[in-house]
């Protein structure tokens, strides 16, 4: 990165790194329900004899739904700012939280209760919180998303102890709506104060027309049409590459804790390793941004995403050992925190910012999906086969081809070519050909003679 650009991004810095700090509020808070999900299969299997199978359905229910509606919120997104959807999204999502303190045993309030969540918590998923970064940062771009999303690895780092204090000293109940009530309140503060996006400053300086005309889907941005994307092979290789990765490190996730105890690791062991994930996770954000800043993409995305495949043969039944087991949690950590960060930013570089709302919804909905499919599929093979052996095989497997895509994929930008020349004003040609040659005096009368 040359003198200019290192200048342009400390200027960025200095002037937005308020908005970071309220979307890192954010995505941690969207961290809070999955992320404590796997401390509370335990005490809720115990109380309820549900399965880990059935506990987890809950979590893949709330995921199909967010799949559905993303696209949609994607395009709110786009035409209203994050600001207008985060705000009340944030208070709602609390409440939801909260209410899963309520559960009775019944499985139909089960779902219900995260049927609830998935309709509320939509309005503070990725998308409304990596969108004015994107729109706001350029030559920091990279570090900026990977701070952003670098809330959900600050999560992790907290949930662990908490969850742990919380459960111990007041039971499951009460865990839940300190988690809701007390996290919510702390990302409402900041996103009241600091979550503005290039919209809304654009809003507060235009004039009426010009702010009805940016409001209708920010036509003045840079990127491709939703036609444009559909077709674009780089997204959906993007897409496939954010699936197969979401399903395995989601199953991972929501199970982590089962997981390592069935490992040999003891409770405490397993809540210090949880957090020693998240805190390698934020490590992961934010090397992996720096890089993206400085080096090809396709190389940082690749080889970080391919590396996750590590962590899952190091856990198999019969090669971990302690020392593997910790190593396995580091670098599952470390990659593991990539994945949305890695799909934000090489959407942006290969869609733009026209439509980035409803894009990114789109990927946002195979992460869903993904994120629905993971922990059902890694509940399904413990209770088939009684252990994890298979879904940690499978995998390392599969993040490596995960990891393959990201590498193959074609250079960015493409669509800025496009955008360039169709936006150029077309220039009259002369009615004569203009010539190279200077004028010969002795030609004059033939050449260069003026009418």
């Amino acid at each position: 990165m040359n003198k200019h650009s290192q200048v342009s991004a400390r200027q960025e810095w200095q002037q937005h790194w308020t908005l970071v700090a309220a979307t890192f509020a954010g995505v941690s808070f969207l961290a809070v329900q999955t992320g404590s999900l796997s401390f509370f299969i335990e005490p809720l299997g115990q109380e309820f004899g549900w399965s880990r199978t059935f506990i987890s359905l809950g979590f893949t229910i709330a995921m199909l739904f967010t799949a559905a509606m993303s696209p949609f919120f994607g395009m709110l997104v786009d035409r209203f700012g994050s600001r207008r959807i985060a705000l009340p999204g944030i208070v709602l999502t609390a409440l939801a939280i909260s209410a899963f303190s309520l559960t009775d045993g019944s499985s139909t309030g089960w779902f219900a209760l995260w049927i609830g969540y998935a309709l509320v918590s939509i309005s503070v998923k990725p998308t409304v919180w990596t969108a004015p970064v994107a729109s706001t940062f350029s030559s920091a771009q990279g570090l900026a998303l990977g701070v952003t999303l670098s809330g959900i690895a600050g999560a992790h780092v907290l949930i662990g102890p908490l969850a742990t204090w919380l459960l111990a000293g007041f039971g499951w109940r009460l865990a839940y709506v300190a988690l809701g009530l007390g996290w919510g309140a702390v990302t409402f503060a900041l996103s009241w104060l600091f979550l503005f996006d290039a919209r809304n400053q654009r809003r507060s300086h235009k004039g009426a027309a010009k702010r009805s005309s940016a409001e209708k889907g920010g036509t003045d941005l840079p990127g491709l049409t939703i036609g444009q994307a559909w077709r674009s092979r780089a997204l959906w290789q993007i897409g496939t590459s954010t699936l197969i990765i979401l399903v395995l490190t989601s199953g991972f996730s929501i199970h982590t804790v089962p997981i390592l105890l069935d490992a040999g690791v003891s409770s405490g062991q397993a809540a210090v390793l949880f957090s020693l994930l998240g805190g390698s996770a934020f490590a992961g954000q934010l090397v992996t941004g720096a890089l993206l800043d400085r080096f090809s993409a396709n190389w940082v995305g690749g080889i970080t995403l391919g590396a996750t495949a590590i962590s899952f043969f190091m856990l198999i039944d019969g090669v971990h050992t302690p020392a593997l087991i910790a190593l396995a949690v580091v670098v599952n950590g470390y990659t593991q925190g990539t994945k949305f960060q890695i799909c934000s930013y090489l959407t942006v570089r290969h869609a733009g910012m026209r439509n980035y709302g409803s894009i990114y919804g789109l990927m946002n909905s195979l992460i869903a999906l993904g994120g629905a499919i993971g922990p059902l599929l890694a509940g399904y093979i413990f209770d088939s086969f009684g252990s994890y052996g298979p879904f940690l095989v499978g995998g390392g497997v599969g993040c490596a081809i995960s990891g393959v895509l990201i590498f193959l994929l074609p250079r960015a930008g493409g669509w800025q070519q496009t955008q360039l020349r169709s936006d150029s004003p077309r220039t009259e040609q002369p009615p004569f050909p203009a010539s190279s040659k200077a004028c010969d005096p002795e030609r004059a009368v033939q050449e260069c003679q003026m009418p």
